[in-house]
């Protein structure tokens, strides 16, 4: 997690600071036209399901009520694992989960977490609001709830504070198949098989909480602790440096010039701040116009971040055979009033929604090299799924979006040529429509459009080169206002409803709403 790093502000008109118009958009009757061509016949790489990947940190309420309540629980619970959010977590397919950390990772024992519960420390999370940290779901509630959801796991190693053995047992812990007395001890806690550790990450922001580290100190130490993830044959998992954050490219520099093997992956952070201030990020709700377009356009900006880090990748690696991974992304806005602010807790809005559509049309455009992405977080936590308030729990629109492009995951990316007008205030200014095209794994085109226009309409005709489609169905989510969210008391405010679209002589024609996403399958 990144708190406190400074980072470019990108300046917008003062003029828009504020239009008066709170969090609700204006009624226009103005209806804009996009031409989209979806080139079928020119099928592009893999969009690997880790695309779609969540994070889970030992923060605020994202594990203990999110997804952890104890057997002994009022709520209702299946060996101490929530049965709501297990059920909400099944329906979206989480391909991979990264754990536990964030900032925590490199202040996390993995010993204090296993072991009969009753007996395990208790520590302080001085991360994260410096509240008692019980250590009831350690290694064996992870990978058992990973397990439940049907996910692959991302372990976060401990390097800030942790050694090489800690971090080499640790792994022996899990996946070990041998009479060794760790793997007896994993045994005797519970777990005969042993686990698959699909990805290991060595570090977290060695830049910042994870060490303050220089890049050139961080590549050494990558090297010396790669050396000792020694897993039974066919059972290594691919190794993930700590890379770097917001416009960086350094790291990826310095890590492809020496590291020269055991690095499968390079992890990059970026979180949007409305108004590009650590301090002072902007409301979740109640925001102007201008913090609208002003979240778009910062969103956007990681398009060109993740080209500026693949042109360093494609000469140093041309063979591909390292991976980008933004293992931390979303939106990141002010504390909440009344809530603990070192909770991270905030509300998700329509606007969170369009910003996970914006990042998976760019995650697909670049999926060649971006082999994995994770929300951060999961649940509770900045830009997540879901909300719990003790046994009631709302789906956010965040989630539905994830819902939505389901089909995507594995699917084969389709380029697109897309010719649309900008929707402007002052001097900021975003494309008003941006869209993604692949061909799912089940042989049909699937097709996601996001209208950040908050006002008007969109008017899309559509033309497929190298297949044909005789309409559209799918679902379109959309609300009156800007910052329209749901709550426990008020779970459906925000949600999917049907959307088609029509032959018009060559081309499909899909009518988008004002701030909306969408996607269709092509019939």
């Amino acid at each position: 997690m990144m708190m406190g790093k400074t980072i470019r502000t990108f300046s917008l008109a003062a003029a828009c600071a504020f239009l008066g118009l709170g969090a609700s958009a204006s009624t226009h009757s103005e209806t804009i036209n996009v031409a989209v061509t979806i080139r079928a016949d020119q099928p592009g790489p893999t969009i690997r399901p880790e695309i779609y990947g969540q994070f889970a940190e030992h923060l605020g309420t994202g594990i203990y009520e999110g997804v952890w309540v104890g057997e002994n629980s009022s709520i209702p619970n299946t060996n101490g694992y929530r049965n709501d959010v297990i059920e909400a977590l099944r329906e979206l397919n989480v391909p991979v989960v990264r754990w536990p950390g964030g900032c925590f990772a490199d202040e996390y024992h993995w010993r204090d977490g296993i072991g009969p519960r009753d007996k395990r420390p208790v520590k302080v999370n001085t991360h994260w609001g410096g509240v008692a940290e019980t250590n009831e779901f350690g290694t064996h509630e992870f990978m058992t709830f990973a397990e439940m959801i049907g996910a692959k796991v991302y372990i976060n190693g401990n390097l800030g504070s942790g050694t090489v053995q800690e971090m080499a047992e640790w792994i022996e812990y899990m996946t070990s198949d041998t009479n060794s007395t760790l793997a007896n001890e994993r045994r005797k806690n519970g777990r005969d098989e042993p686990w698959e550790v699909h990805y290991f990450g060595i570090g977290n922001e060695a830049w910042g909480c994870g060490g303050n580290m220089r890049p050139e100190y961080y590549a050494d130490l990558f090297r010396h602790y790669a050396t000792y993830i020694k897993t039974p044959p066919g059972k290594r998992p691919k190794i993930i440096a700590s890379g770097g954050y917001g416009e960086s490219t350094e790291w990826v520099d310095v890590l492809t010039k020496m590291v020269e093997k055991d690095m499968d992956g390079i992890s990059h952070h970026y979180y949007t701040l409305p108004l590009g201030d650590w301090e002072k990020k902007g409301k979740s709700t109640g925001f102007p116009e201008s913090e609208w377009i002003s979240t778009l356009e910062r969103t956007m900006l990681i398009d060109k971040i993740i080209a500026d880090n693949i042109k360093i990748l494609d000469e140093r690696d041309p063979e591909g055979k390292i991976g980008f991974y933004i293992d931390e992304w979303g939106t990141w806005y002010d504390p909440e009033p009344g809530r603990n602010p070192g909770f991270l807790w905030q509300h998700n809005t329509l606007r969170d929604a369009l910003v996970a559509a914006v990042n998976f049309n760019i995650f697909h455009r670049h999926a060649k090299r971006v082999h994995m992405a994770n929300i951060a977080q999961m649940v509770n936590v900045l830009q997540a799924m879901i909300l719990t308030e003790g046994p009631r729990m709302a789906l956010t629109p965040t989630y539905h979006v994830f819902h939505m492009y389901k089909p995507f995951q594995g699917a084969t990316y389709l380029p697109t040529d897309v010719d649309t007008p900008h929707y402007r205030l002052g001097d900021s200014a975003v494309p008003a429509v941006t869209v993604s095209a692949a061909r799912g794994t089940d042989g049909k085109i699937h097709f996601a459009l996001a209208n950040l226009d908050p006002h008007r309409e969109a008017s899309v005709q559509t033309s497929l080169r190298g297949a044909q489609a005789r309409a559209a169905t799918g679902r379109v989510l959309t609300a009156k206002t800007m910052d329209a969210h749901n709550t426990v008391d008020a779970p459906e405010n925000v949600k999917p409803a049907p959307i088609s679209a029509k032959r018009r002589g060559d081309t499909l024609v899909l009518r988008l709403p004002p701030k909306s996403v969408t996607v269709v399958t092509l019939q």
